[in-house]
């Protein structure tokens, strides 16, 4: 016969100074992520206390998540259900949340820009250690946000001159033929993104400025060929859509002084049908090489709405299902 676990009670007090509403949530949303993480755990609010009943293990790990989100909100961080969930997988993994949802890489207008899952924390590392990253994953994941944190903090402490981002100019359903204007506003909306991310790190007004004297520049991966990239920090996003012979022109310009980061989302590949994909690729033959690195970024470290996390595995349990058909049926074929 299995013995059941120990039973503890155990009570957590919180400082006066932390309102609870900040804490548990205003309808106990934030609680309640912590109850269905822990359904073998009692949780009972009680004005600045809460009450925790269930296995000794999982009491105990509620006490340092507890401990742990008093931490973040003093830094006067809100909380959300996502937030409490990412804490969670970060415990389990012997992480304290607070290190990482509290270490800023970068503050613009009272906003705060940092690392808000493990891997997240990974990657910006990878950053600080390494000449070269991969960051891959899917959509959502931060990888060109953070890299472009990391960008703009790079040239604010002075590591670097100038910062480079540049996006293949690759049509998703659409041709860049069809759009109006002229060829610098047809490219305009792939480069969009990069745009956003710089807007939400530097003042509006310093961006026009800081590109007409070349300390930024955005531009199409057409217009690196050719050139060496000294004293910079390079960002080539939607790496997947490059070809093999693009990602080598890209990777060659690196120059002396400089970092790279490569974003890319391997299930989403606008290439012609029958072109590689430069950076399904690039793994297979720069693996092992000193000072690069690869990170890989999943589902879990969506920070979008949580339905997106939801919609890539579906996609991906889709795919996956559709390449076992197809292995299925090639085999049948064979028998034949």
């Amino acid at each position: 016969m299995t013995a059941l676990p120990e039973s503890l009670h155990s009570t957590v007090v919180v400082p006066t100074s932390i309102p609870m509403v900040s804490l548990v949530g205003s309808r106990d949303e934030l609680i309640r992520v912590v109850e269905t993480s822990y359904p073998n755990v009692d949780v009972l609010v009680r004005g600045n206390e809460i009450a925790l009943t269930g296995p000794d293990k999982q009491v105990r790990q509620i006490e340092n998540l507890i401990a742990e989100l008093i931490v973040v909100l003093r830094t006067g961080q809100g909380l959300t259900p996502d937030a409490i969930e990412r804490a969670i997988n970060m415990l389990r993994a012997d992480v304290k949340p607070a290190e990482i949802l509290t270490a800023n890489i970068l503050s613009n207008r009272g906003k705060a820009i940092r690392a808000k899952t493990l891997n997240q924390k990974h990657y910006v590392d990878a950053i600080d250690q390494n000449t070269v990253v991969f960051g891959i994953g899917p959509a959502g994941t931060g990888k060109t946000y953070l890299a472009v944190a990391k960008a703009v903090q790079a040239l604010q402490n002075k590591k670097i001159s100038r910062i480079i981002l540049t996006r293949p100019a690759v049509e998703a359903g659409e041709r860049l033929g069809f759009l109006p204007g002229t060829l610098s506003e047809k490219i305009d909306p792939y480069l969009r993104p990069l745009y956003d991310a710089l807007h939400d790190m530097v003042d509006a007004d310093s961006i026009p400025r800081l590109m007409t004297s070349g300390t930024i520049e955005v531009a199409p991966l057409a217009y690196m060929r050719g050139r060496t990239l000294n004293d910079a920090f390079i960002i080539l996003d939607e790496a997947q859509n490059t070809s093999a012979e693009q990602m080598k022109m890209f990777l060659t310009r690196l120059g002396f002084g400089s970092t790279m980061v490569i974003t890319g989302d391997v299930t989403q590949v606008d290439l012609p049908t029958g072109t590689t994909s430069g950076l399904r690729v690039v793994r297979d033959i720069l693996e092992g090489i000193e000072d690069v690195a690869f990170c890989e970024l999943t589902s879990q470290d969506v920070v979008r709405h949580r339905l997106v996390g939801q919609i890539v595995d579906a996609y991906a349990r889709h795919d996956e299902s559709k390449q076992t058909k197809r292995d299925k049926d090639k085999s049948e074929k064979g028998k034949r």
